[in-house]
């Protein structure tokens, strides 16, 4: 059975990712796993009456939060359900990443599906606060849902990658299981600042990566001179992708796609969900 972890903030960005990983996992016997958090407030070194207020608020959040988790319930059993599915509310009041830690570790979560919203303004970021916090600090595969994202099969799922990390069997398993459970093809994209060989390190991870997809329909593709991130773009619009992969680990390929701000309107940020991947 596969263990989901759905964090909420009770909005439509967040029930739009519900929604996705509901459909997506239609036919898989799953517990997804309802999950919000009250955020502590900073304790201002007063005396036992503050403290005591501070306690008596976070009761009555906490209750109010348990009241909005069985609302959404409520919510999603108006859904088309699968049987195979079944659902654990969680509500915590504590420090969000850690509580989304303490939940993955606890419940043997397999993948986090959070939503996501774009950024306003001339300047784009592509993940909100708590969502880049948990890639950089959750050790759990996850899928980000952009806000305009709406669930079709992931006919075509490009994994971006410069071939400079090492890869291991484990932390593709997801990549390979979303590609099965979609009937996708993989499409290996290696972007590049200019013309160059692949060292050795390079064709060592891409030789790996290669015999780890054995079985899957897959090919390898490659990009030189042009922005990262408007090289994503391209290849996204030219080959009608449907989910992007990449590795958290390569923190330095990965920040430069999603954490940098980008003068460009990348339309993707709001479109494709993101699919980062963890060991």
């Amino acid at each position: 059975m596969k263990h989901i972890l759905m964090p909420t903030d009770f909005s439509e960005n967040s029930w739009n990712a519900i929604q996705y990983g509901l459909s997506m996992f239609r036919k898989t016997k799953c517990t997804f796993y309802l999950f919000t958090v009250n955020k502590i407030p900073s304790y201002t070194g007063a005396g036992s009456s503050v403290r005591s207020n501070q306690e008596k608020l976070g009761k009555n959040m906490m209750k109010e939060s348990e009241e909005d988790l069985q609302e959404l319930l409520k919510r999603i059993e108006k859904l088309a359900l699968n049987i195979k599915h079944e659902f654990v509310t969680i509500a915590k009041y504590a420090n969000f990443v850690n509580a989304v830690r303490s939940v993955v570790e606890n419940k043997k979560i397999d993948l986090i599906i959070m939503g996501t919203k774009g950024a306003s303004g001339l300047k784009k970021i592509a993940l909100g606060s708590n969502t880049g916090d948990v890639i950089n600090k959750v050790k759990c595969p996850l899928l980000a849902v952009p806000e305009n994202a709406k669930y079709e099969k992931a006919r075509e799922i490009a994994f971006t990658t410069d071939f400079t990390f090492a890869y291991t069997a484990t932390m593709l398993d997801t990549l390979k299981e979303l590609a099965t459970l979609n009937d996708a093809t993989l499409r290996m994209l290696y972007i590049s600042k200019k013309e160059e060989k692949l060292s050795a390190e390079q064709k060592k991870n891409k030789k790996f990566l290669s015999d780890s997809l054995k079985g899957f329909e897959h090919s390898f593709h490659t990009l030189t001179n042009t922005k990262l991130a408007a090289a994503v773009q391209c290849f996204a619009e030219s080959r009608d992708i449907d989910m992007i992969a990449m590795v958290a680990e390569n923190h330095n390929f990965f920040e430069r796609i999603l954490f940098k701000p980008i003068v460009e309107e990348i339309s993707y940020h709001t479109e494709i969900p993101f699919l980062v991947l963890q060991e």
